[in-house]
C-alpha cells in the first residue's frame, strides 16, 4: 500500500469515536483515579460495553491496511488520560506477544480470554522485566524446565513492573530455558487464570500513570501443560537447534514484542504531549498579564511553536513506523525505536513547557498539566529506555556492537 498522510475513512471514523469517549468518559474521571491509585474497573467496563475494549477492535485495527488504525486509537485515548488509557489498553502488550509468537490455535483460544466479555471484561499482562533484568533482557533469571514424563513445564522466578500483573486473567511470561544461550535460550509461556504457584507480589506506588496497576508477580513451582509454550514446542526446539549451531534465529519473544509495540508506545506519548499542548495554548490565549494575553509575548509564543513542531514531527515518525510494520518493511534504521524515542522525549519536553506557561497554576493539581507531566516521564523508561533506543538505533546505523 502507498504511504499517505490522509487517513482512510474507516480510521477517521474510529479515531473520532475514541476521541469522543476520551473526552466524555475518560477526562472527567482522570483526576479522581489518579488520586485513588486504583484500577478504574468502571471505565474498563464502560469501554467494553461500547466496543472499545474488545479483541475484535484490536484485530481489525491491527490488520487495517494503512497501519495507522491502532496508532490513532492509542493517541486519542491517551489524550484523555494516560493512567486510565493504560488500564484499558495495557492488555494490548500481552495480545501483541500472543499475535507475534503464538500459534493460530493459541491465538484463537487465548485472545478472547485476555479480554473477557462486555459484561465481564478481563485483563492480560506481559511479564518480562525482573528485579535484576530490565534493559538487560539477557539477564532473565526466571527459569523454565520441561518434564517429559508429564509433558509439563515448571517455572520459578519473580517478574516486576508488570502492567496488570497479578490482577490479569492471562499472563504472558518470559523465562529462560537454556541460560547458556542468553536471549536465544528464552521462551514465552501462557499462564492461565488461577494457576497454582502463581501470585501477585508487591504493588508499586508510582510517580505517574497511577490509575494503571503495576506489580510484581511470583512463580513458585508453577506447572503448565506442554502446549502453553508460545509458538509451540516444535518451533522452540528448532530455534534452539539453530542457536546451538551458531545460526541467526528469528529473535527472542520479549524483544520481538517490544519492537512491534514501539510505534504504539510513541503514540501513547504523543497523546499526552498533545493534550498538554492544547491546554497550554488555550491558557496562553486567555491568561492576561501586563494588559494582554501571555500568548502575545514572544517568550510564550516561541514555546508553543516548539511544542507543536515536535508533536507533529513525532506523529510523522510514528506514522512512518506504523506503515512500515503493516507493510512488512524492515526497520533497517530502527525506525520503530526512532518513533518511540522522539515521541517519549517530546512528551516530557512539552508537558514541562506546559507547566512553565501556566506558571504557579501549572504546578498545582488544580490544573491537569501537573498530572500530564508526571505521566509523561514513564514513556522514556518502559518498553526500552531512551538510552536503549539510542543504542538500538546506533547499532542499526553502524552495524557495530556498540557497548
Amino acid at each position: 500500500m502507498t504511504f499517505s498522510l490522509e487517513l482512510p475513512e474507516e480510521v477517521v471514523t474510529v479515531r473520532d469515536w475514541v476521541h469522543q469517549f476520551a473526552a466524555e468518559v475518560v477526562r472527567p474521571a482522570a483526576a479522581e483515579w489518579d488520586e485513588r491509585e486504583e484500577t478504574p474497573w468502571p471505565l474498563i467496563q464502560e469501554a467494553a460495553k461500547v466496543g472499545l475494549y474488545t479483541p475484535e477492535l484490536f484485530a481489525e485495527m491491527s490488520v487495517e491496511p494503512s497501519g495507522l488504525g491502532m496508532i490513532t486509537v492509542f493517541e486519542e485515548l491517551f489524550w484523555g488520560d494516560a493512567g486510565i488509557a493504560l488500564s484499558i489498553l495495557g492488555t494490548g502488550l500481552a495480545a501483541a506477544a500472543l499475535a507475534a509468537n503464538g500459534t493460530p490455535k493459541q491465538l484463537g483460544h487465548w485472545l478472547p480470554e485476555m479480554f473477557g466479555t462486555p459484561g465481564d471484561p478481563h485483563l492480560a499482562a506481559f511479564c518480562s522485566s525482573e528485579p535484576g533484568a530490565g534493559s538487560d533482557v539477557g539477564a532473565v533469571r526466571t527459569r523454565a524446565r520441561y518434564e517429559q514424563a508429564t509433558d509439563e513445564w515448571v517455572l520459578d522466578g519473580t517478574k516486576t513492573w508488570a502492567t496488570n500483573g497479578g490482577i490479569a486473567n492471562v499472563h504472558i511470561v518470559v523465562a529462560s530455558v537454556h541460560p547458556e544461550l542468553g536471549t536465544r535460550g528464552q521462551a514465552t509461556f501462557i499462564i492461565p487464570p488461577n494457576t497454582p504457584g502463581f501470585s501477585q507480589g508487591q504493588k508499586f506506588k508510582k510517580h505517574g500513570i497511577r490509575a494503571s496497576h503495576t506489580a510484581e508477580v511470583v512463580l513458585e513451582n508453577v506447572r503448565l501443560p506442554g502446549n502453553l509454550i508460545l509458538g509451540g514446542m516444535e518451533k522452540f526446539e528448532q530455534r534452539i537447534a539453530r542457536a546451538r549451531e551458531g545460526q541467526r534465529t528469528s529473535g527472542q519473544a520479549a524483544m520481538a514484542t517490544f519492537e512491534r509495540t514501539r510505534p504504539a508506545v510513541g503514540a501513547m506519548a504523543l497523546g499526552v504531549a498533545r493534550a498538554a499542548y492544547e491546554y497550554a495554548l488555550e491558557y496562553a490565549c486567555q491568561r492576561e498579564q501586563f494588559g494582554r494575553p501571555i500568548g502575545d509575548f514572544q517568550g510564550t509564543g516561541f514555546k508553543l511553536a516548539d511544542m507543536k513542531s515536535r508533536i507533529d514531527a513525532s506523529r510523522l515518525l510514528i506514522w512512518r513506523a506504523g506503515w512500515m510494520m503493516r507493510n512488512n518493511k524492515p526497520f533497517a534504521s530502527a525506525e520503530g525505536s526512532m518513533a518511540k524515542l522522539f515521541a517519549s522525549e517530546t512528551a516530557v519536553y512539552v508537558t514541562d513547557e506546559a507547566i512553565q506557561i501556566l506558571g504557579g497554576n501549572g504546578y498545582t493539581r488544580d490544573y491537569p498539566v501537573e498530572r500530564m507531566h508526571r505521566d509523561a516521564k514513564i514513556f522514556t523508561i518502559f518498553e526500552g529506555t531512551s538510552e536503549i533506543q539510542r543504542l538500538v538505533i546506533a547499532r542499526a546505523l553502524t552495524g557495530l556492537p556498540l557497548r
